[in-house]
This record gives structure tokens, C-alpha cells and sequence, in this order.
């Protein structure tokens, strides 16, 4: 390959991620839209040391909260991707402005075994105990949790209301592994996903 078309290769690719930036700028603006709502109630959870707490309480002294819906420990990709959480949460809390727990489709004794087994520090709670996961819109019809995020947002008046939401698939931007692995050059692989 000569120089010249290394150098325009390198140029479509510049486009290339500039239309891929903002394309994803223009699907965080329709998911903001279609996930905006108040929140109906301020849901109570089981802390895994025995404890109840509020979904207001989550916040702490935060304005906003991450919310991941996770199907637990029977899917490797939630899995993985909360894997991936348990390193980067420190960094949306250490903002100063953001929360962020987990929901995990599992009854307590199972998800608190199976986060130990992981390592993870991020607060989390099963969703098997009341409605949120269903009315956030990550519950299927055979009432099991589906993977993705909702962003909560504490008004100055105290009341709750999602801001945005997105879902969790294979090559999705939340997992880092899947760029790690679109870019090898088996097949049997890039079948995964």
C-alpha cells in the first residue's frame, strides 16, 4: 500500500468516526425523549446486609442515579458487562453528580453469592422485589429482567423521574470486550454477535 492511500484511508476513517459521534449524539437525544417520565413511586429494596432502602435514598447527595437492569447470574453477557461496571462506576460517582446501582434479576441470597464470586463493589439490589424493572420498561412478558439502563434524576422538590434509558445488546458501546473482539479475524468469533 503506498503512502497516498494509507493517507486517505486514514482520512475516511477521521469521517468515518466523526459521523459515527454524531450519530450517537442524535440516539442519545431520541432515547432521552422516549425515556422521560415521572417515576410512579419511591420503590423500596432489600439491601444485600439485610436493610431496606428507598430508590430516593440511592441518590445520596446526587442530583442523578444509573440504574443498570441486569438478567443476573444466569446470563454471561450481564455478566460481562457488570464486570466492566465494577471497574468504571468509581468514575461516574467520583463526578460527584451520579449514583449507580445495580438491579440484578436474581432473589438476594443468589445475587449477593454470585457478587461476591465477581468482586463487585457497586451497590446493588435484586429486582425481583416490586415493580421498578417492569415500569423502567426491562421486564418481558414472561417477567424476567431485560438488560439496559435507566437515568434517574432527583427534582429539587424530591420527586423522581427518568431522564434516559438505553439497552444492552451484543456490540453494544457498554462493554469494551465486544471492540476487543469485532476486531479479531475469526469467524467463528465475530458469530457470537
Amino acid at each position: 500500500m503506498t503512502e497516498e492511500e494509507k493517507k486517505s484511508i486514514h482520512q475516511e476513517l477521521r469521517t468515518l468516526n466523526s459521523e459515527i459521534h454524531e450519530r450517537r449524539k442524535k440516539a442519545v437525544e431520541l432515547t432521552a425523549k422516549l425515556g422521560e417520565a415521572p417515576v410512579s413511586q419511591d420503590y423500596e429494596f432489600t439491601s444485600l446486609a439485610g436493610g431496606k432502602i428507598k430508590l430516593s435514598e440511592m441518590f445520596g447527595e446526587n442530583k442523578n442515579l444509573f440504574v443498570v437492569h441486569n438478567m443476573g447470574s444466569k446470563c454471561s453477557f450481564c455478566t460481562m458487562w457488570a464486570d466492566g461496571f465494577s471497574g468504571m462506576y468509581k468514575y461516574l460517582e467520583g463526578r460527584g453528580k451520579s449514583g449507580f446501582v445495580l438491579m440484578a434479576d436474581d432473589d438476594l441470597e443468589t445475587h449477593r453469592k454470585f457478587k461476591e464470586s465477581r468482586g463487585w463493589t457497586f451497590q446493588s439490589y435484586s429486582a425481583r422485589e416490586n415493580d421498578f424493572s417492569k415500569e423502567m420498561g426491562y421486564q418481558n412478558a414472561k417477567g424476567e429482567v431485560e438488560p439496559g439502563l435507566t437515568v434517574l434524576e432527583k427534582t429539587d422538590d424530591g420527586k423522581i423521574r427518568r431522564i434516559n434509558q438505553d439497552w444492552f445488546g451484543p456490540t453494544d458501546m457498554y462493554c469494551s470486550v465486544w471492540r476487543f473482539l469485532e476486531l479479531l479475524p475469526h469467524e467463528d468469533i465475530k458469530k457470537e454477535f
